[in-house]
């Protein structure tokens, strides 16, 4: 008896842990999926990542889902519409007339009726917007998802190259404060030895001093624009960013065919508002299909009920039912049809004159980011050259100071030089790669 209970009790717990180990693993699965994170933060990565989770992409998302329901929802008024109705009525006082001088009671003090209702729309101008359009209102409701990502893919690009940016700006601050601390030690000794005077380590110090200020700087930036990144993203806000970059590929990226011409139809506002005129179109045929009748045929079958005696209500039915079909043609409403035709075709013009002005609108926009491409394009290769002739300039001052030809002021200055064009060099490639992201979205090249 004692080794029967306990292999039910044995039994009991396996079924338990079998009934509660998926739903354990379903909660934890749950809860990963949720604040997932980056191990390794590269572009792509980030991309794709803030396709996933940025908020303004899951709406637009679940936006589309709901116009797709909306359309079957309007789309269902083509089958038929089947009701069943269910009465009971109790007479505590039937109904009385006096018919050749004679007192007559009509009815009995029980009835109850079920009933069925099918109506088929033949023709109705409602239902035929819905079927007619329900493929341009799911395209705009796809054009707007897929606008919310392009409109985040840029976001998140130049976000995460100005990131970059910064990141390297403290780099070179942090490489500076090494030279510093070094030349500092050098200019010190020189000075204890009687070799130079006290103003070569003082302009040390005081260059170490702004290295050290500009480093803190930048590491404050930086972490605004971590999060900064991360609020793009839909990053959790406790979840660290390990960001991760190859320069040499950020280079390559850079290359772009300036002589392409814009065309409208590719860029995403110029499809959005041309639906939309489309729709519109649509909207004017409806206006005109008021002037048309409205045809439905319907049928009902009821059940009735009727007997003195509740118990013996339902003993016996009294049944009937019929068919038939409802036209209904409009004959006159005071002019408001032809109002609401009018209203529809200046709408429709109204759009048209939308479309030609964000004709207007792209072409400067796509003029202007070409333009902003072409000159951060000159200051990035400008700088790039720069940092190196600073790089070599600084080598061969610096030789020539500890040889006794130069003075410090000169190893001062070349060392400022390094730092400055150095930090200008990552900043002018976010700038051209930023730019690059403007030209493309305003030709329509970015696509997801």
């Amino acid at each position: 008896m004692q080794s029967t209970l306990t292999q039910r009790k044995d039994l009991l717990w396996i079924v338990a842990i079998v009934l509660v180990l998926p739903w354990m693993s379903y909660a934890q699965q749950q809860g990963t999926s949720q604040d997932s994170t980056l191990q390794v933060a590269t572009l792509d990565r980030v991309v794709q990542y803030a396709l996933v989770h940025q908020p303004a992409v899951q709406q637009a998302v679940i936006d589309q889902e709901i116009t797709n329901k909306v359309i079957k929802g309007k789309l269902a008024d083509w089958y038929p519409q089947i009701n069943f109705t269910y009465n009971y009525q109790r007479f505590f006082d039937l109904q009385t007339s006096v018919i050749g001088g004679n007192t007559i009671r009509f009815g009995v003090d029980n009835t109850s009726s079920g009933q069925i209702n099918a109506t088929q729309a033949i023709f109705n101008r409602d239902v035929l917007l819905a079927s007619s359009t329900a493929s341009k209102v799911r395209i705009q409701a796809e054009q707007n998802t897929v606008k919310s990502k392009i409109d985040v893919v840029v976001n998140v690009t130049k976000a995460f190259y100005d990131l970059l940016a910064t990141t390297q700006t403290i780099k070179v601050n942090e490489e500076s404060i090494v030279r510093l601390e070094r030349s500092l030690k050098d200019s010190y000794s020189r000075y204890t030895s009687g070799v130079a005077d006290k103003t070569d380590y003082k302009r040390a110090q005081i260059s170490l001093n702004n290295a050290r200020a500009s480093l803190k700087s930048a590491r404050e930036q930086l972490l605004y624009k971590q999060e900064y990144l991360k609020m793009l993203m839909g990053y959790p806000v406790h979840g660290s960013l390990n960001v991760q970059y190859d320069s040499a590929q950020m280079e390559n990226e850079i290359a772009f065919d300036t002589t392409q011409q814009i065309n409208f139809s590719q860029n995403i506002d110029y499809k959005l508002l041309y639906i939309s005129k489309e729709l519109q179109h649509a909207n004017v045929k409806y206006a005109r299909w008021a002037f048309l009748p409205t045809l439905s045929a319907f049928g009902s079958y009821i059940l009735n009920y009727q007997n003195n005696s509740f118990g013996e209500l339902y003993n016996k039915r009294y049944p009937y039912s019929y068919a038939g079909v409802t036209l209904a043609i409009p004959v006159f409403q005071g002019g408001k049809r032809i109002a609401k035709i009018q209203e529809q075709k200046w709408t429709e013009k109204r759009i048209d004159v939308s479309l030609k002005n964000l004709e207007n609108s792209l072409n400067t926009e796509y003029t202007r980011a070409l333009a902003a491409y072409k000159s951060n394009l000159s200051n990035y290769l400008a700088q790039k050259e720069n940092a190196a002739l600073a790089q070599e300039v600084y080598d061969v001052i610096t030789l020539q100071y500890k040889n006794g030809v130069r003075t410090y002021l000169d190893v001062t200055v070349s060392e400022t030089d390094l730092r400055t064009t150095r930090i200008n060099y990552f900043n002018a490639l976010n700038l051209v790669l930023a730019s690059k992201m403007d030209v493309l979205r305003a030709l329509g090249q970015i696509n997801y």
